[in-house]
C-alpha cells in the first residue's frame, strides 16, 4: 500500500558514511515530491561509537520526527541493539545476515547501563544475548526481517563490473543500504540515480561507482525482498520548495544581510555554521550589495569575539557563532561591546551543559546564561529562531538590530537546528532588508560617539573617518569616550544606555516579538527549536477535537511582557515545554508576567524532542493525569 506518513532510520558507526546515505535518501525523496524531516544523532567520540540517522517523510508538510520507526537499515550491530524496539508491527528491518550471530559482549561500544537494560529484557523473554534474540523479539511483535550480506553484494558486483576495488569497500554499505531501502518501497530508481550522480557531480568516477553499487542493491531488493506494507512511489512536489540543512538558514541568512566579518573558534555543533559560510566566501549578489565574506579561524573563543567588535568598529557587520563552553569564554568581551555600543551578532548554537556536558547532544541549557552574561548592567538582545526557515529571516533581522540599536544581540539556535535537514519554502531574499541605524557616511566636526540624544541612539562613525574621531575604553566614559567617574556622568551614561531597552520594545514590531497559533483553555508557551514537534503534536490532537492553544517566544530579551500578558489574558493553563532541566522559560516568565506556569513538558536527554512524546504528554495533562513536571526519555 502507499502510504503518506513514514520513518527510515539508518546506523552505524560514526565515520562510517551514514550521514551521507542518510542525504542521499533526503534528496531522493524530496525530489519524489515528499515533505522531508530528518535528524542526526551522534556521540562525541567523533569516530567509531554509534551514529544514526531518522528521516521522516510525508506527502504533507511536517516539523519534527515521530517515535515509531517504519523501516530500519542497519550494517552494524549497535544499531540493531540500540533500536529495534523501535520499529512498529508491520514495519521492517533491513540488516547485515553477517552480523547474526553477534554477541551483545562484541560490541564493545555498547555502554554498561544501556547492555544491563537490554540483557534484562532479552532474559525476561527467554532470548540469547545476540542480534539473533532482538530480531526475534522484533519479529515477534509483526516487524518484517530482510537479511543480507553486503560483503556479497560487493563482491558480486566487483566480479560482474569486472572492478576488484569494490570488493573491499565497505565505505558503500552506505549506498547499498539505501538503495535496498528504495528498492523494497518500490521508490522509482531513476531518481536514486540522478541524486548521487548530482552529489558526486564533480567526481565522475566515483559517481559511477555508487550509482552501479545503488542500482545493483535496488534491484537486488526488488527482485528478492517479499512484500512490504509501505510503498513510496512518490507524490506532486509542492513549487518553490528546498532540502536545507539547519546551519545553512543562518549562513545564509549572514550572506544576504551583508555580514562581512565572521571570526570563529570551532566548535561542536557551531562549526558547520562557519565551514558553510567559508566554502561560499564569494557570492553572487544583486542590487549593490558586497559579496564576499571574510571567515577566520581564531586560536579561541576570546579572539573571535575580540576580532568581530574590531570589525564591527569599521562599520562592517559581523558575528561569530559558537556553543555554550565557547560562549562562555566571551561574555567579558560582550560587556565591553555592551558598554561601547558596537553592534554585533553572537550565533549560540546551543547544546547540552554544564562544561562540556553531552557536547553532540541536543540542549536548550542557555537562555538565562545568555539575558545575564556578563557582569554590570548594559542592554543586549537575546532572540530565539523556531525552524531552520524561520532562522534565514531572523539573522537579517539580528542585524539589523544590533545595528539600530548598538547593542549585541545574541541569536539563540540549538543542535536540534544545526542536524536537522527539511524541505520548506525556497528563502526569499527580497525579504530581508538592510537596515544600518544611525552609521554615518560623513562626519563633520565636533564629533561625540556617545553623544546623548532624544532617543538614546548616538550618530556611529567608523574607524578611519575623517573628523569621525572617537575612544573606546572599558571604563566609564564621557560623549567623547574619555574615562569618567563622575557620578553625574555615570548615571546619565548607564540611563542612557539602559534606556535601549525600553526603545527596543518600542520599536521591533510585536509581529517579531511573539507568535500565537492560537490561544486555549490550555496553552503552551516555548521558545526555539520545540516550535516543530510542538505544531505536530497540536495537529494531532486537533484530529481527536482536542484543541490546544501555542504561543512561541522570540524575543526573549527584554522580555515582551505586556503583550504576552495580553496574549495569555484568556488561557487558563499554562504548559511550559523546553529542552533543559530547569524550565527556563518558565522562570522568565513567571518574573516579568507574575503568573505561575502550571504544568512542564521537559527534555534533558541530548536527544531531540518528538512530537509523539509531545502529544503523549498534552494529552496527560488535558485528561488530569500528568503531573505538574513531565520529562520526556525518547531517544537511544
Amino acid at each position: 500500500m502507499s502510504t503518506s506518513d513514514f520513518t527510515w532510520l539508518i546506523g552505524g558507526p560514526q565515520g562510517s558514511g551514514v550521514e551521507s546515505g542518510a542525504n542521499i535518501f533526503s534528496k531522493v525523496c524530496a525530489e519524489m515530491g515528499y515533505h522531508v524531516f530528518g535528524k542526526r544523532e551522534f556521540y562525541s567520540n567523533i569516530k567509531g561509537e554509534h551514529s544514526y540517522f531518522t528521516v521522516r517523510i510525508c506527502d504533507k508538510k511536517i516539523n519534527s520526527n515521530v517515535n515509531d520507526v517504519s523501516l530500519m537499515v542497519s550494517f552494524d550491530a549497535e544499531t540493531i541493539f540500540r533500536h529495534y524496539d523501535e520499529v512498529i508491527s508491520g514495519g521492517g528491518i533491513i540488516y547485515d545476515s553477517d552480523l547474526f550471530e553477534t554477541k551483545t559482549s562484541d560490541v564493545h561500544t555498547l555502554d554498561a547501563p544501556f547492555k544491563e537494560r537490554l540483557h534484562k529484557e532479552l532474559e525476561s523473554k527467554n532470548k540469547p544475548f545476540t542480534i539473533a534474540g532482538v530480531l526475534e523479539i522484533a519479529k515477534e511483535k509483526g516487524v518484517l526481517l530482510y537479511p543480507v550480506s553486503f560483503k556479497s553484494i560487493l563482491a558480486t558486483l566487483a566480479e560482474e563490473t569486472e572492478n576488484p576495488r569494490l570488493k573491499g569497500l565497505v565505505r558503500m554499505f552506505n549506498v547499498i543500504g539505501v538503495a535496498l531501502s528504495l528498492g523494497l518501497v518500490k521508490m522509482p530508481p531513476d531518481s536514486l540515480k540522478k541524486t548521487i550522480g548530482d552529489i558526486f557531480a564533480k567526481k565522475k568516477e566515483i559517481a559511477k561507482i555508487n550509482q552501479e553499487t545503488a542500482i545493483y542493491s535496488y534491484n537486488y531488493a526488488a527482485a528478492k525482498f517479499e512484500s512490504f506494507n509501505y510503498e513510496l512511489s512518490g507524490t506532486e512536489k509542492e513549487p518553490h520548495t528546498i532540502l536545507v540543512q539547519g546551519f545553512q538558514g543562518t549562513a545564509l541568512g549572514k550572506m544576504v544581510c551583508g555580514c562581512r566579518m565572521q571570526p570563529y573558534y570551532p566548535i561542536t555543533p557551531a562549526s558547520d555554521e562557519s565551514v558553510f559560510l567559508e566554502s561560499n566566501e564569494i557570492v553572487e549578489v544583486i542590487g549593490g550589495r558586497p559579496g564576499s565574506t571574510a571567515v577566520i579561524q581564531c586560536e579561541d573563543e576570546i579572539c573571535s569575539i575580540g576580532m568581530t567588535i574590531g570589525s564591527a568598529l569599521t562599520g562592517t557587520r559581523a558575528s561569530t557563532c559558537t556553543s555554550g563552553p565557547g560562549f562562555s569564554l566571551m561574555t567579558e568581551m560582550l560587556g565591553w561591546a555592551g558598554m561601547n555600543e558596537v553592534p554585533i551578532v553572537i550565533t549560540n548554537y546551543q547544546r547540552s551543559g554544564p562544561s562540556t556536558g553531552l557536547p553532540t547532544r541536543h540542549g536548550q541549557d542557555d537562555l538565562l546564561f545568555s539575558i545575564y552574561a556578563g557582569h554590570g548592567d548594559f542592554p543586549k538582545i537575546v532572540y530565539a529562531s523556531g525552524d531552520i526557515e524561520e532562522s534565514f529571516y531572523d539573522t537579517g533581522n539580528c542585524f539589523n538590530y544590533a545595528d539600530i540599536f548598538q547593542v549585541p544581540v545574541i541569536h539563540m539556535m540549538d543542535k536540534f537546528h544545526a542536524s536537522s535537514v527539511i524541505t520548506c519554502k525556497r528563502f526569499d531574499p527580497s525579504k530581508v532588508t538592510i537596515n544600518r541605524g544611525k552609521l554615518l557616511e560623513k562626519v563633520e566636526d565636533g564629533y561625540r560617539r556617545f553623544e546623548f540624544t532624544e532617543d538614546g541612539i548616538s550618530p556611529r562613525s567608523r574607524l578611519g573617518m575623517d573628523n569621525g574621531i572617537f575612544w573606546n575604553t572599558g571604563d566609564e566614559s564621557d560623549e567623547w569616550g574619555h574615562i569618567t567617574e563622575d557620578p553625574i556622568l555615570r548615571v546619565k551614561m548607564m540611563d542612557k544606555r539602559m534606556f535601549k531597552l525600553d526603545l527596543i520594545l518600542k520599536d521591533i514590531p510585536q509581529s517579531q516579538q511573539a507568535v500565537s497559533f492560537g490561544v486555549e483553555d490550555y496553552t503552551i508557551i516555548s521558545w526555539g527549536s520545540t516550535k516543530g514537534p510542538i505544531l505536530d503534536a497540536i495537529d494531532m490532537l486537533k484530529k481527536e477535537g482536542i484543541s490546544i492553544g501555542y504561543v512561541q517566544l522570540k524575543l526573549l530579551h527584554p522580555f515582551p511582557a505586556d503583550y504576552v500578558t495580553s496574549l495569555l489574558k484568556d488561557a487558563k493553563t499554562i504548559i511550559d515545554i523546553e529542552a533543559n532541566h530547569s524550565g527556563q522559560l518558565g522562570k522568565l516568565f513567571k518574573q516579568n508576567v507574575s503568573r505561575d506556569v502550571d504544568y512542564f513538558i521537559l527534555k534533558y536527554t541530548g536527544r531531540a524532542m518528538t512530537c509523539t512524546e509531545v502529544y503523549d504528554s498534552l494529552k496527560k495533562i488535558v485528561e488530569n493525569k500528568a503531573d505538574k513536571r513531565e520529562v520526556l526519555m525518547h531517544g537511544a
